[in-house]
């Protein structure tokens, strides 16, 4: 039996635990919340290291990167300190492979067709791979950093003014308290409806991104919309159909009616390959991928005509 644990410094009312069967083996995947509470969660860690097989980090990332340039976030390092024996990972390695390669499937397969399609990437910093990939495809794209991050509401709209913006702003926003850039603890169970941001969202035929910055300013209407995303609870895709949405695609498989985040899916990756981390390349990832059949979640919310999901495979 293995056991992987993503510790996140999020809200403890979205966690999750559920025992599943992978490569012949079985396993326990569990996520805890510690409610913002970064020395919570590196005490969770110390009590638990080397007893556990994998750890992700969860409401938290490493490092803040950019197309060319990565900085490490201040804040996160002693919780990845904590972890003396068992590897611990933040998903990045898993959104630089999986993240992409659902893109270009769902694309590849005729699922969606993104050529022209208006998109809304709420965050580019941590998903920069599936930033190119919408761009690539012909997508009319926003990088909503600087909107969803920081609350200036300027779109980027293009890669290469995205690059000089993160490069300029990295090593600054890298040492902020990370509670000002990202939703930690009970904010990430607060549905703004501010309408601050609403003309973002309504422009857009796709939203894509982390689900906690889609979620921070949710208009009330988003019929007809596609939400590519992660990290859903039930109460999540509640709130998505009731408000219209059309198709939900989660990059991540769901398990018991939850789709964990990047950093519980990467865990599993790296407890099935029995390596550290660093000892796995983006080749590994998408072999494992394949052995461990990860498919994209897709699920029709509001949608009468719906597409064969065995395309997406």
């Amino acid at each position: 039996m293995k056991r992987v644990v993503s510790v996140s410094i999020g809200s403890a009312l979205r966690n999750h635990r559920v025992e599943t069967d992978l490569l012949g083996e079985h396993y326990i995947i569990e996520r805890i919340g510690t409610n913002g509470d970064i020395h919570k969660a590196i005490d969770l860690i110390k009590s638990m290291d080397g007893k556990v097989d994998a750890f992700g980090l969860g409401g938290i990332d490493l490092y803040l990167a950019g197309a060319d340039k990565r900085f490490m976030i201040k804040e996160a390092i002693p919780i990845v300190n904590a972890a003396a024996k068992t590897p611990i990972v933040d998903g990045t390695g898993l959104k630089n492979t999986l993240e992409k390669n659902v893109i270009e499937t769902l694309n590849r397969q005729r699922v969606i067709s993104f050529n022209d399609q208006k998109v809304l990437l709420v965050c580019a910093i941590d998903r920069f791979k599936m930033a190119e990939a919408f761009i690539n495809m012909g997508c009319d794209t926003v990088l909503g950093d600087l909107i969803f991050a920081l609350g200036i509401p300027v779109p980027i709209k293009s890669l290469r003014v995205f690059r000089r913006v993160v490069n300029v702003l990295l090593p600054i926003v890298s040492r902020l308290p990370y509670e000002i850039l990202y939703p930690v603890g009970d904010k990430q169970d607060a549905d703004l409806k501010s309408g601050k941001f609403d003309k973002y969202y309504d422009e857009a035929d796709i939203i894509a991104g982390d689900f906690l910055y889609i979620k921070k300013h949710l208009p009330l209407y988003l019929h007809n919309k596609i939400i590519i995303t992660n990290t859903v609870t039930k109460e999540d895709i509640d709130l998505l159909k009731d408000r219209g949405v059309s198709i939900l695609i989660t990059s991540t498989p769901e398990f018991d009616g939850r789709s964990f985040g990047t950093n519980v899916m990467e865990a599993v990756l790296v407890a099935a390959s029995g390596k550290r981390p660093e000892e796995l390349n983006t080749q590994d990832y998408f072999d494992l991928l394949k052995k461990l059949n990860f498919m994209p979640r897709i699920e029709y919310l509001n949608h009468t005509e719906k597409i064969d999901e065995g395309k997406a495979r």
